[in-house]
Order: C-alpha cells, then sequence, then structure tokens
C-alpha cells in the first residue's frame, strides 16, 4: 500500500510539472499574440482609416502569430523530448558498461546534500539495487522515466492563447467608437498584458509586480513603435 502512495505521489507531482509547462507556452503565447496584434493594427491604422483594411490587417496578423506560435511551441518540446530520450539511452549503457561510476555519480549526490560517505553509499546502492536508470536519470538529469513534455499539449495551448490575446486588441481596434478607439485599445493591451505578467510570475514563483510593470513597458513600447512606423507610410 505505501509503495502504490508513493508511486502515486510521484505521477501527480509529474503530472503537475506537465501542465505548467502547458499553461506557460499558453501565456507566452498570449503575450505575444497581444503585441504581434496591436503592433499591425497600430502601423495600418495610423496609415488609413478604413476599418475594414484595419481588420483584415489584424485578423491576417492574428491567424500568423497563432499558428507560428503552435508550431514553434511543437518544435521546441519535441526537441527537448528528444534530449530527454536520448540522455536516458545513453545512462542505460552507461549502467551497463560502467556500474560502478555510475553508483558514484548517485552517492556524491546524497554527500552534496549532507548526507555522510557512508550513509550515501548505501542508499545509493539500495536505490540502483531497485531501479538503477532510474535512479541515475533523476539524479544527473532531474527526470522521470515514462513522462515527457507532450509537445502536442504545448502547440495547442499556444494556438489557442496566442489567438485568444490577440483577440483583445483586434476587438478594441476594430469595434469601438472612433472617438475612443485608440485610448480604449491601449487600455486594453495594458491591461492584458500585466495579465499575462501576473500569470507568468505566478507560474515561475516570480515577483508579480515587477512582472507586471515590466510587461506594461514593453507593451506601450511595442505601441509606440508601431505607430511611429504607421505614421512614416
Amino acid at each position: 500500500m505505501k509503495t502504490m502512495t508513493i508511486s502515486k505521489s510521484k505521477k501527480q507531482k509529474k503530472t503537475m510539472a506537465e501542465r505548467s509547462n502547458t499553461l506557460r507556452a499558453g501565456v507566452l503565447g498570449s503575450n505575444d499574440g497581444i503585441l504581434t496584434v496591436v503592433g499591425v493594427l497600430f502601423s495600418v491604422a495610423v496609415a488609413t482609416t478604413n476599418q475594414f483594411t484595419i481588420f483584415i490587417a489584424g485578423l491576417s496578423d492574428l491567424l500568423a502569430c497563432a499558428f507560428s506560435m503552435a508550431s514553434g511551441e511543437y518544435a521546441s518540446v519535441s526537441s527537448q523530448k528528444d534530449t530527454e530520450r536520448a540522455a536516458i539511452e545513453k545512462e542505460r549503457e552507461l549502467i551497463k558498461t560502467n556500474y560502478q561510476d555510475e553508483l558514484a555519480v548517485v552517492a556524491d549526490y546524497y554527500v552534496e546534500r549532507g548526507v555522510t560517505q557512508e550513509t550515501a553509499k548505501k542508499i545509493a546502492t539500495e536505490l540502483m539495487n531497485k531501479d538503477a536508470l532510474g535512479t541515475v536519470v533523476r539524479v544527473k538529469y532531474d527526470l522521470q522515466l515514462g513522462h515527457y513534455m507532450n509537445p502536442w499539449d504545448a502547440a495547442f495551448s499556444s494556438l489557442v492563447s496566442a489567438a485568444s490575446g490577440g483577440i483583445f486588441p483586434l476587438v478594441a481596434m476594430t469595434f469601438l467608437p472612433a472617438s475612443i478607439q485608440w485610448p480604449g485599445t491601449i487600455l486594453a493591451v495594458t491591461l492584458s498584458v500585466a495579465l499575462t505578467g501576473y500569470l507568468s510570475a505566478k507560474l515561475g514563483d516570480g515577483l508579480v509586480k515587477t512582472a507586471m510593470i515590466r510587461n506594461i513597458i514593453v507593451g506601450l513600447i511595442t505601441m509606440a513603435i508601431h505607430y511611429s512606423v504607421g505614421l512614416m507610410l
């Protein structure tokens, strides 16, 4: 019963890590969607007052950004997954050909954490006898056998979040009354990037206030730059 409980706990922890990775991809995708779409909207809206042209430009950029983020995230996570698998296969061979060195690595891991040399050797020996490969990859790479990040989850999360993020400036710029179109879009972008800053700080255990302020500043700079570009068109 105790073994089953420990196994279940490990699985839950890994599942939380996988969910965190998917959420991280979502937050980053949303932030990119907001900034890229508002950048195009500002450049085009300064150059023309035709609402249909502005809308099509913003919508096209929203779709391009969403699929670009999804494909990039898929490639990135797939590469990570391949690297993890390659590391595991390498350790599998080392255990067969150089078992004592692998055992010493595990023992040193516990010595570095304050365990005496003798006790560390006993712990390492017991763990290696039970699950040599799982122990070594956990100690060396902080990996758990059989659990890899899912590139499709990350890609879908980025796709949806980038599209969702881009909707805020697109709707504000194309559907608000002309009298409040610009300040309304600026406000929508400021609030949305502040939210993504908050979420990214929470997911990464960072400073919430700093992340929000940083995102707001980047958002304002992005809008200012693209507004200037529009004036030159």
